[in-house]
């Protein structure tokens, strides 16, 4: 590549979340020879309710610099061990997905076959029980993870809970300081290339115009660009994610300030809590085919834990994705790329895998098919993947008490998701394909905490010799007893990060 190929200018069109993680990502990676633009407007406002996030989010911040204690108090966050889901098997039944492993492994045959053994002979702990991270999360307690690995406390990892809106300004403070340009204003046209068919130059209302080589379309469900401008298509999943609308509302904290995300079902969706340093965020995702807008509001309403400090805030999406992620020079990141249902607090981390797939193909002005191709590739196969582990949660439902679960129970699902279904179920294998960002420890805890639990085990394991029942015990109690000794998690955010 010539030094004169080389992408001299980039727009970001919208802020938000994914704008200014954008923005703040490329300015840390840029340092010469390319001016960034962002251009946004306050009269159309963000989406702004995913509060919640998964361990990658740290790499994120650390990439950039950012003081984890620092940045928390700027920002309201809280700690978030892993999500418990209330009601998804059965009317009653409560189960812990962790971040981190249950217990560790001390054979090649995997821990979990173990307690497959142990539990078919009636001798096994709950499963969750053999989890560090549920240890801590159900006593309130939190402390970061140990590197010694002969330490139970080596094996949890933990992400965050946070008020979006403080995130975008604290990154747009981080990304302006870096010499990113941004630019108030709605854009009223579009321009193509005669020739090439990419985007030339966007035009805003008053008239000013913003040439680039390289946009990035962080507007929402729009798609301005990727769909407005370039009709890249999209694929509807609504067929195995029926949920299409949400409301949202925050209220004053009360009740406990769990180091958890809670997730508990009602009668056409689920319901999400998320306690932050200074309120709690609640949301109800809903089928409108089973309940009204009114209703739901109503719903989520009568099930906060103090006093709602807003009015509900309602949204409408179509669960699924553009058939393309990167079409000619436009990259499509967040929203505008896709909706996948917050189940499993991905939104945010879908908006930091596409800046790391952007930042590791990053093109030239000639936009080498091979480049774009590579990143489709890639980005689709992820977003199905987390598709598969959502559409999990929805198929094994054992609940027949209203119209939604009962066709979630029934519904057809994806051969990739039936696939591992049956594995599981057969042999208690955990089988991969590809790069799932949600791994055997995953899927391990919707299996079995949504009841299915295998008919036999791995064929090898009555091989080998081993009792297990003695050791499962022991493990329980060295994880009751650390996570006994760790501050509660009101404690640590005092002493380390509690905002002003």
């Amino acid at each position: 590549m010539q030094q004169g190929d080389s992408i001299r200018s980039i727009v970001i069109v919208g802020g938000g979340t994914a704008g200014w993680m954008t923005a703040a990502a490329l300015a840390n990676a840029i340092r010469t020879g390319c001016a960034i633009t962002l251009i946004e407007s306050d009269e159309i406002g963000t989406v702004g309710v995913g509060e919640a996030t998964i361990p990658p989010i740290r790499t994120f911040n650390e990439t950039l610099g950012i003081d984890e204690n620092d940045f928390i108090k700027a920002t309201q966050w809280s700690f978030k061990l892993g999500i418990q889901f209330v009601g998804w098997g059965t009317e009653q039944s409560r189960y812990f997905h962790p971040f981190g492993t249950h217990g560790r492994n001390f054979d090649f045959v995997p821990l979990h076959q173990y307690w497959i053994a142990a539990h078919q002979q009636g001798r096994a702990p709950d499963l969750v029980e053999l989890c560090m991270a549920w240890a801590a999360a159900k006593r309130g307690k939190f402390a970061h993870p140990v590197q010694d690995p002969r330490s139970v406390l080596s094996t949890f990892d933990y992400a965050y809970h946070f008020d979006a809106g403080l995130y975008a300004r604290f990154l747009r403070s981080y990304a302006e300081a870096r010499g990113v340009t941004r630019i108030e204003g709605r854009i009223a046209d579009v321009a193509l290339h005669g020739e090439s068919g990419h985007v030339s130059h966007v035009t805003l209302e008053d008239g000013r115009r913003f040439d680039g080589d390289l946009f990035v379309d962080c507007s929402g469900f729009r798609g301005l660009l990727i769909e407005g401008a370039l009709q890249t298509g999209y694929q509807d999943w609504t067929h195995w994610l029926p949920c299409d609308r949400a409301v949202a509302v925050p209220c004053e904290r009360a009740g406990e300030f769990t180091p958890y995300t809670r997730s508990t079902v009602r009668p056409a969706g689920w319901q999400w809590r998320i306690p932050l340093q200074h309120r709690t965020g609640n949301g109800y995702v809903y089928c409108s085919q089973f309940v009204s807008d009114d209703e739901a509001a109503a719903t989520l309403l009568a099930n906060l834990d103090g006093k709602a400090l807003a009015d509900p805030r309602p949204l409408r999406f179509v669960t699924g994705r553009r058939n393309l992620f990167w079409n000619r020079n436009v990259v499509a990141i967040g929203l505008s790329g896709g909706f996948m249902e917050p189940l499993e607090s991905t939104s945010i981390h879908l908006i930091q895998a596409g800046i790391a797939k952007l930042l590791a193909l990053f093109p030239d002005r000639n936009f080498d098919p091979l480049v774009t191709e590579e990143y489709n590739r890639i980005a689709i196969n992820e977003f199905e993947r987390i598709r598969d582990f959502i559409i999990l949660h929805y198929k094994l439902t054992s609940r027949t008490d209203t119209e939604l679960w009962r066709y979630c129970g029934a519904m057809d699902v994806p051969d990739t998701v039936t696939w591992k279904i049956e594995h599981f179920r057969r042999h208690g294998r955990l089988v991969q394909r590809d790069a799932d960002l949600f791994g055997p420890p995953s899927w391990l805890a919707v299996h079995v905490g949504q009841g299915n639990l295998p008919q036999g085990m791995d064929p090898l394991l009555p091989l080998r010799g081993n009792d297990p029942a003695d050791y499962l015990l022991k493990l329980e109690g060295a994880l009751a007893r650390a996570a006994e000794a760790m501050p509660s998690h009101a404690e640590w955010i005092a002493r380390h990060c509690a905002a002003a």
